[in-house]
């Protein structure tokens, strides 16, 4: 019995059948099932049932299919332990990104190019999703690090983070508006959060640690924010404000690189609401040594708010 043995016959499995295993595998058809065959030879058992159009594991062979795939994660295992080792780092690491995580904060660009730079060998991706579904994927093993949103002071289970950017949360309104009336300069400007009562907002869609913030201040303040405009990227909420069409609510400094001029943000009190991005990971910390040695870039690359 041979680990490629194995890895055919998972790969079969998991493929439904010979024709898209084998162009998976980029081997040819006769040589892989004559490789499965071989192996059943070798168990004395058939594994695979192809009496179907689809072809699926027999009774042996879905009680072999999980000590097969235990088999092949010891394996890379194995050789993940040694590359470390020796230098050599490879894998595949996935991160998440919470829409307008990074503002101008940092550059993730840059820190992804510099870590292929150094390991050209890892393979990473990237996706944007909320930060609700994202905690979900650190917890289920779908993503291994994530930048979110952080909605409490603790993390949820299962989960660590370091806050990277801590910020007021501001209102930014355009010229004329009646939350202006009395503000002088822009320089320690705020707004009591009742003041946003009724007033049409424009903030970050559910699921982002900035929506939560403000839900929750509003709860406390005894009313429930009208928000009648919604996008995930915070320039286009400044753009919105500069058009009069509502009250952005944002992370201060924020709405500058667009609308210099065209805004004027208040620092929004009693209560006053923070907007916290965090790098996440399991509790436990990343299986792999790429995701490791990865997490470890991030955390010596992304800034640390004043204080911590």
């Amino acid at each position: 019995m041979e680990l490629r043995q194995l890895r055919y016959f998972v790969c079969v499995v998991e493929e439904g059948g010979f024709t898209r295993a084998a162009a998976r595998l980029h081997l040819s058809q006769p040589g892989l099932s004559a490789q499965i065959r071989q192996l059943e030879k070798e168990l004395g058992q058939p594994l695979l049932d192809r009496s179907n159009r689809s072809v699926t594991p027999t009774e042996v062979g879905r009680a072999v299919l999980s000590y097969a795939r235990a088999a092949l994660a010891a394996a890379d295992a194995v050789q993940q332990t040694v590359d470390a080792y020796t230098g050599l780092l490879r894998g595949r690491v996935t991160l998440g990104l919470v829409s307008g995580a990074t503002g101008h904060a940092f550059d993730i660009a840059a820190l992804l190019a510099d870590f292929r730079d150094a390991y050209p060998a890892v393979e990473v991706t990237l996706t944007e999703d909320s930060t609700e579904r994202m905690q979900a994927a650190l917890l289920a093993g779908e993503l291994d690090i994530a930048i979110l949103g952080q909605a409490t002071e603790a993390p949820p289970p299962g989960v660590a983070f370091r806050t990277v950017i801590d910020v007021p949360l501001v209102a930014a309104v355009a010229p004329g508006d009646p939350l202006l009336d009395g503000v002088e300069g822009d320089g320690g400007a705020s707004v009591p959060l009742a003041d946003l009562r009724d007033r049409p907002l424009i903030c970050l869609p559910r699921g982002t640690g900035v929506r939560a913030a403000l839900e929750r201040g509003c709860a406390s303040a005894g009313f429930r924010p009208r928000v009648t405009f919604e996008a995930a990227a915070p320039h286009v909420l400044a753009q919105l404000a500069a058009r009069g069409l509502g009250i952005a609510v944002l992370p201060a400094g924020q709405d500058e690189p667009t609308h210099d001029g065209q805004l004027r943000t208040l620092r929004i009190i009693r209560p006053e609401m923070r907007a916290r991005i965090a790098l996440a990971w399991q509790a436990d910390g990343p299986s792999s040594p790429a995701a490791r040695v990865f997490l470890n870039r991030l955390r010596e690359a992304l800034p640390k708010p004043s204080g911590t």
